[in-house]
């Protein structure tokens, strides 16, 4: 008979991964519902133009164009499209209760690898691509919805591509629920008010939502109409 012993080289090699990254569409190559939209922030959440991703503006007069599939993207990034937002209209007055982010939804099911709310938890790494038109600091929360718990941190932005690496410690407290229920969320703050910002942003570890220490220390992407944003390749794993 024919020795039909596999080389252990070839078994690791062929073994299946995973998905890696529990996003979907982080380059923003599919936009079914539109790849352009103007005149955004007259209403609220919604998916306008890249699959998966959500743009929630509240209480705002300001107003931006976004548009999903732009032919612009490091080539370090190994994708050829990126998300680009452009504000059309300022708001250089930010009331207390106004915010915009984007930002994704993950499942119960999604999530479950982070093994949050057990001793075994795993850490959350996040990365992307991102440029701009200016130097300018955002702030990129994980929010947990089973517990209401969530941790942020800032991110530069400047008028080149750059590659965000942030780390997020693991979370020993409140599990994740295995359905399809909306578990975790990745939210980019890009305007925030005082009822969001005017805390302590919440960094270091873990803890219950206090809607002051969301976004402390996020810049405010309505301030003029010069403002642009590009990101693509973004990763959480």
């Amino acid at each position: 008979m024919a020795n039909t012993t596999v080389p252990a080289e070839l078994i690791n090699t062929a073994t299946p991964l995973g998905r890696r990254n529990i996003l979907i569409n982080g380059d923003f190559g599919i936009y079914q519902r539109a790849q352009q939209v103007t005149d955004i922030g007259a209403t609220a959440s919604e998916y306008y133009t890249a699959d998966r991703w959500l743009l929630e503006p509240q209480n705002t007069s300001g107003r931006l164009t976004m548009t999903a599939g732009t032919a612009d993207a490091p080539p370090e990034s190994n994708v050829t499209t990126s998300l680009k937002l452009d504000c059309t209209t300022a708001d250089t007055s930010i009331a207390a209760n106004e915010y915009m982010v984007l930002g994704q939804k993950l499942e119960g099911f999604d999530v479950q690898q982070f093994k949050k709310g057990t001793s075994g938890a795993k850490q959350f790494t996040l990365s992307f691509w991102v440029k701009g038109n200016a130097s300018v600091n955002y702030v990129a929360e994980l929010f947990d919805h089973d517990n209401s718990r969530q941790i942020s941190k800032t991110f530069a932005v400047t008028s080149s591509w750059s590659k965000v690496e942030i780390t997020y410690p693991a979370d020993t407290t409140g599990a994740f629920g295995n359905d399809a229920n909306n578990s975790l969320s990745l939210f980019i703050w890009l305007v925030a008010g005082s009822s969001y910002s005017g805390g302590t942003l919440n960094s270091s570890a873990w803890a219950g939502a206090v809607a002051a220490n969301r976004a402390a220390g996020a810049d405010n992407f309505f301030s003029s109409t010069s403002n642009e944003l590009y990101i693509t390749a973004v990763q959480l794993e």
